[in-house]
């Protein structure tokens, strides 16, 4: 019983009130997670959308979440980590109860791009109010149980929606959107603003790489050793969003229901749960780079396999490979993206950062469904190439970034990083996953 208590304390303990708060709107928010994952077969089941054309209109999602994280890391520091959050959940529950009541396929492309957009605001917000709460020898933690709630909900959103898919679209509608505003008021209620504490921070020290403290989205999108890992992040994210776009198409197409595609996903959501929050450790002492090789491998070969799926067993055990690389992602990920982010633009950098995941949003829809249509299993092969290929991105880019991260982080004059006084690295203990956001494009 000590073991286990000294466990849950090192995992959860010493975390502020706010945390919590933003933890559990999370995982109310992920838990009513409907829409995205059953978004293309509500377009073809019920409004008889051609794979094409459904692949289309997902990926305007896409395209209105990519617009989205870049808006939320504007206003996340510059109007407020609370207001972000608030009205952008708001807005989420307002787009989805218009879509489940519209039936003109125009007028559901619009409302898909402006649902991708107030989906995706709240992901950099979230991840700049965490770091701003939460002490930084606590951070590993925090983002660890971040991304544990993230997947927790995806699990629980899985088992429903497959129910209520099967019983009524327009309830998979409206659970989702009563999820969001629940979310909305939570933050309301017991979030509070926490941007003047990242400023206090900058003020005294808390500069990043090169001591930025200007520059806006420019800086982030002209950093060349962060967009290479941005990059292979896209890649990962790329591989990631099949589970939410494609694989329920390709399921459908071996005969199987949306139940199935709901336990293929749930199954995945259950062994991150059961099994992440012990990865930190097992991976401590490794290379980030050779670990993000390894994981990307997984992946490739998880989807690649999907070719030869036939029946649930086989998708069961593809998503078991696929969803392992993802766990060993998630740590290395996250510490190369705080690593590199400057505290006065750090909302920016994660929304940056957060570009990957609704560009593959809209990338994997609008490419994957004519691909399927026209490659059928194929297309699966094409998948797990481009994640083989990323193996070697990862172990060519990982020791220049190192060496990057390791001249930042050199001892010099005060208030530059690694002098003292400045925030210790995040990678001073057990690693971090890929920080989970709050919005439906985040990592998985």
């Amino acid at each position: 019983m000590s073991a286990l208590r000294r466990w849950l304390h090192d995992t959860a303990g010493g975390l502020p009130a706010t945390f919590w708060y933003l933890w559990s709107g999370l995982l109310i928010n992920r838990a009513g997670a409907f829409v995205v994952l059953f978004l293309s077969l509500y377009l073809s089941d019920v409004r008889d959308a051609s794979t094409a054309l459904t692949g289309l209109v997902v990926g305007a999602y896409g395209a209105g979440g990519a617009v989205g994280v870049l808006l939320g890391g504007v206003l996340a520091d510059r109007w407020g980590r609370r207001a972000t959050l608030l009205w952008s959940h708001v807005a989420s529950g307002a787009t989805m109860v218009a879509l489940a009541v519209t039936g003109n396929l125009l007028v559901i492309a619009v409302l898909a791009t402006l649902l991708g957009v107030v989906h995706s605001m709240p992901s950099p917000a979230y991840v700049a109010a965490i770091i701003d709460v939460v002490p930084p020898e606590r951070r590993s933690r925090a983002f660890n149980l971040q991304f544990w709630a993230f997947n927790l909900g995806m699990a629980v959103a899985s088992l429903l929606a497959g129910v209520l898919a099967e019983a009524s679209y327009l309830a998979l509608f409206l659970v989702d959107a009563g999820a969001a505003l629940t979310t909305a008021v939570l933050i309301a209620w017991k979030v509070p603003e926490t941007l003047a504490r990242s400023r206090r921070g900058a003020a005294t020290g808390g500069v990043r790489p090169g001591g930025a403290t200007g520059g806006g989205l420019r800086t982030a999108l002209t950093d060349r050793t962060f967009l290479v890992f941005v990059g292979l992040t896209f890649v990962l994210a790329v591989l990631t969003t099949q589970t939410s776009t494609i694989l329920p198409l390709s399921i459908r197409a071996d005969g199987l229901g949306p139940s199935a595609y709901g336990l293929v996903v749930a199954v995945g959501g259950a062994l991150i749960v059961l099994g992440q929050l012990f990865v930190p450790r097992l991976l401590d002492g490794h290379r980030k780079h050779r670990v993000l090789a390894v994981s990307t491998g997984l992946m490739g070969v998880g989807f690649g396999a999907l070719a030869f799926a036939d029946g649930l067993p086989l998708y069961l055990a593809a998503c078991v490979t696929w969803t392992i690389g993802s766990m060993l992602a998630a740590p290395p990920n996250a510490e190369i993206n705080a690593e590199l982010a400057p505290a006065p633009l750090r909302a920016r950098y994660q929304s940056v950062f957060y570009l990957t995941f609704p560009a593959a949003a809209f990338v994997a829809p609008t490419l994957g469904g004519v691909s399927l249509q026209y490659l059928g299993d194929g297309h699966w092969i094409v998948v797990g190439g481009v994640g083989l290929l990323a193996v070697v991105g990862h172990l060519l880019a990982g020791p220049p970034r190192e060496r990057r991260v390791a001249a930042l982080w050199s001892p010099g004059p005060p208030g530059s990083p690694g002098a003292p006084g400045s925030p210790a690295p995040t990678s001073s203990g057990p690693t971090s996953p890929v920080p989970g956001g709050g919005g439906r494009h985040s990592p998985p």
